[in-house]
């Protein structure tokens, strides 16, 4: 995967669930050939880079009971 490249481009998004009051929120964007998460109060920190098809499985999975 070539993230550096496809980082450049990244449009991001956040949940409609989180206020503009800050906090403890995560930012996504979906790039060419990965999915980019990021802590919205470090946007130039660390990230987390996932192959769209283990990122679309941890997203089908929320809706699940996990008991």
């Amino acid at each position: 995967m070539n993230t550096m490249q496809d980082s450049a481009r990244l449009v991001w998004s956040k949940s409609s669930y989180s206020g503009d009051e800050g906090g403890e929120c995560v930012e996504v964007a979906s790039g060419a050939v990965a999915v980019h998460v990021r802590d919205s109060k470090e946007r130039g920190g660390p990230r987390l880079v996932f192959a769209p098809d283990v990122w679309s499985g941890f997203v089908a999975g929320l809706g699940r009971d996990a008991t």
